[in-house]
């Protein structure tokens, strides 16, 4: 059994499955559980079944099946019990001449082997198959015939139960049982393997849905029975540190895993909803964080202007957008470019999202009264040069973050606002007076992210767009001079076919497009007149700022993303 295990090892290692570093990590785990090696690999997530299964499968010289492969009816076969097909994965495919055919989710479990052979009288011959593709087809051929025999449709000993049959204790046993670490373990697996930046798990009356945000859209992915949502929450819950009784109150909390080889960290938020709590798992791959902002898509003014701003040695700087617009990202890339050994760096988050070199940084705690305003009041006092607040949430923070400005310290931040003069008018509307902020403010830069069209499947559009009007109207959104018929002609326009590096979206990856206000002396002397936003974003216009529709055009021109995409993101 020993060198079973040595050379299906071998076999990962030789086909650049697993690191050595990884293997050696795993057998120290495997002396204290005892368990197999692949399934630990599988379990702690150092390795998808999807790069497991052709391995295991030329190791055990058993053939890999798909799930199109797998039969959509029973087969009869007397002496076979349902329970024992389920509780062992087994589907049986096919029986001939005393052979019965069975794919199996370990064709190495010899006890489940003997047992089938035992019992049909017949000869095994196994087939590899994914334990997702079992259970699903199991379902579908045995569903009828399943109910009542103890093991709820083959998911191990789990079964939904309403609120009130609920205690702790057996939520707890529901959470640790193997067919359920497995789910959540491939969940969290499949979702970093297709970069999304988020897990949805939604329960409805009838079904669980679960979603992937990938590239800032949300796609549908298989979901489980709608019974085991008290055993998959509770699972994430005991993962998170949270309280799995408590269910009529929303949780935050937080998940470290080592996936794939990278560091992965997972924002855990619960909130209870008509039919049980909604949860969301917010994956932060601190390998994935891009620092460098020439790699952001900045234009190259753009870039230079920005470049000057975060250099300044006092004032405030702050980035406005939506939630997932990539503030965060353009700030840590800021504060990166300008860490240095002679500069003292301080940020108060909520959360800190990537830990950056060098940098202190300190992670808000309300229940504790830690609070932005609070927090930054005790930041000052530490005599820093940069200072980074997570958000301007209300008129407390926002006057402190000014006084900070003031007073010799390079400020930086974010507004949720749609645009970059929409951010002066949300800050006087909070009370900030009005010569304060026209002598703070250095500048605001608004933002979004778009998808990339997939540099595999890329291809030019033929023609113009059907829908010109659309275009025309597009063009005429800003007062930019080359907003013209001939632009409109010559413009070469591109998009995404489809195919599996995208998985059939036309998109991969993003890129931002930004509106860059500079707070010079015209803009300053609308700040104290109390302009309105618009007012503000006219004149800056006038001065020469590229806002967000007129950048996204210019991407749109380079063939970095497609028409419909920018009007997606800067439909107002």
């Amino acid at each position: 059994m020993e060198l079973q295990i040595k050379s299906l090892e071998d076999l990962l290692v030789e086909r650049g499955r697993v690191s050595t570093e990884d293997l050696r990590k795993i057998r120290k785990l495997q002396a204290e559980r005892g368990e197999r090696i692949e399934r630990l690999l599988l379990d702690l997530g150092f390795i998808s079944e999807d790069d497991l299964l052709p391995v295991f499968s030329e190791y055990l010289g058993v053939p890999l099946v798909s799930r199109k492969e797998l039969p959509s009816s029973a087969v009869s076969i007397p002496g076979l019990n349902v329970k024992f097909l389920r509780h062992a994965r087994v589907l049986p495919v096919s029986l001939a001449d005393g052979v019965l055919t069975a794919a199996m989710a370990d064709p190495g479990d010899r006890d489940s082997r003997q047992g089938l052979e035992v019992a049909t009288g017949c000869r095994l011959k196994p087939l590899l198959a994914k334990e997702k593709d079992i259970v699903e087809a199991l379902e579908e051929c045995y569903g009828e015939h399943g109910e009542g025999q103890g093991d709820g449709g083959g998911d191990g000993l789990v079964e939904y139960l309403s609120e009130d049959e609920e205690d702790v204790d057996h939520l707890r046993d529901l959470a640790s049982e193997a067919p359920v670490i497995r789910f959540v373990n491939v969940l969290i697996n499949r979702a970093v393997e297709s970069r999304a930046s988020d897990i949805h798990i939604e329960p409805f009356e009838n079904e669980l849905k679960v979603r992937y945000r990938i590239d800032g859209v949300l796609h549908d992915v298989d979901a489980p029975q709608r019974r085991l949502q008290a055993a998959i929450v509770s699972r994430i819950k005991i993962m998170a540190k949270l309280n799995i009784a408590e269910r009529r109150l929303p949780q935050d909390g937080r998940i470290k895993l080592r996936m794939m080889g990278k560091e992965i960290d997972l924002r855990v938020s619960t909130l209870p909803t008509l039919y049980g709590e909604s949860v969301v798992l917010r994956i932060l791959d601190r390998g994935s964080i891009v620092l460098d902002l020439t790699k952001l898509g900045f234009p190259r003014d753009t870039q230079a202007q920005w470049d000057q701003l975060i250099v300044k040695p006092y004032g405030m700087i702050l980035v406005t957008g939506p939630t997932g617009s990539g503030k965060t990202t353009t700030l840590y890339g800021s504060l990166n470019n300008i860490n240095s050994p002679d500069k003292k760096i301080i940020t108060i988050e909520d959360p800190v999202e990537y830990q950056l070199n060098g940098v202190n940084q300190i992670h808000v705690k309300p229940q504790i009264g830690l609070t932005f305003a609070s927090g930054l009041r005790s930041i000052v006092r530490q005599d820093p040069d940069v200072i980074m607040v997570g958000e301007i949430r209300d008129a407390e923070t926002a006057e402190i973050a000014i006084q900070a400005a003031l007073t010799g310290h390079l400020v930086f931040s974010t507004l949720h606002t749609n645009d970059a003069a929409g951010a002066v008018s949300r800050l006087l509307e909070m009370g900030v007076e009005d010569y304060l902020l026209a002598s703070s403010l250095l500048g605001v830069l608004a933002q979004r992210l778009v998808r990339r069209i997939c540099p595999d499947c890329k291809r030019p559009v033929e023609g113009m767009l059907a829908d010109q009007a659309e275009l025309k109207s597009f063009m005429a959104d800003g007062k930019n001079g080359e907003r013209t018929e001939e632009t409109l002609a010559n413009t070469p326009l591109f998009q995404g076919e489809g195919c599996d590096n995208c998985s059939h979206t036309g998109y991969r990856g993003r890129a931002g497009i930004y509106e860059l206000l500079m707070v010079d002396d015209a803009v300053r002397r609308a700040i104290l007149d109390h302009a309105s936003a618009d007012q503000i974003r006219t004149k800056a216009i006038d001065l020469g700022m590229r806002t967000l529709r007129e950048d996204g055009w210019r991407t749109v021109r380079e063939g970095t993303t497609t028409l419909s995409e920018i009007i997606r993101v800067t439909r107002d």
